[in-house]
């Protein structure tokens, strides 16, 4: 079993990457949030590596870090999640922000990923939330450290905005904006506000 590779970094694009390993070859899918971290071709990088064997196929996953894989890991194992559906919801999401929704049990910001419909959304956060919370997974990032407890208004306007084709920082600044000046806003009103 592969547990991470150590190389040159020969090829990247959006969704995959070929890391040389002693003049191999190894191509690995990746998400959109490792591909943002990875350097330029030909330099040295390291992932961390979900070897995925079945019957009729072979696959590498690749990861920045070891949160992102261990998420990854805990996203396939729910039934109806197979690695490229979690692959998926990790390039629409910084792990920190997916897990804020799941603990904070936030179905729309989870059905909001593309392909994820409200039944798989809710089986997501059914199985992971108490999970999550039974290993103590504490909430680590700035997402985390700005928002200690889910703020529906907060998600439901956000996930409203990028919707609507707003770039996620610009909608949270506009929300978060609207919120400071008045925390009792509907998200009707947060919408309207940060839509000015």
């Amino acid at each position: 079993m592969i547990a991470y590779l150590d190389g040159l970094l020969s090829y990247k694009e959006p969704t995959s990457a070929i890391i040389d390993v002693h003049g191999v070859g190894y191509a690995v899918h990746i998400s959109l949030q490792t591909y943002a971290t990875l350097p330029g071709g030909g330099d040295r990088v390291k992932l961390f590596i979900h070897h995925l064997f079945r019957e009729d196929l072979q696959a590498l996953y690749g990861f920045a870090s070891a949160d992102e894989k261990s998420l990854f890991l805990d996203l396939i194992a729910v039934s109806g999640v197979g690695p490229n559906t979690a692959l998926g919801m990790l390039s629409a999401m910084q792990p920190a922000d997916l897990r804020l929704a799941i603990l904070g049990e936030n179905v729309r910001a989870v059905q909001a990923i593309k392909g994820i419909g409200a039944k798989t959304a809710q089986r997501i956060i059914l199985e992971l939330r108490d999970k999550m919370k039974r290993a103590g997974v504490v909430p680590d990032g700035p997402s985390y450290r700005q928002q200690p407890a889910a703020n529906p208004v907060r998600e439901e306007s956000l996930a409203a905005l990028v919707a609507l084709g707003f770039p996620k920082p610009t909608a949270e600044k506009s929300v978060d904006d609207a919120l400071k000046a008045d925390p009792d806003l509907t998200v009707e009103e947060v919408i309207r506000r940060a839509l000015r």
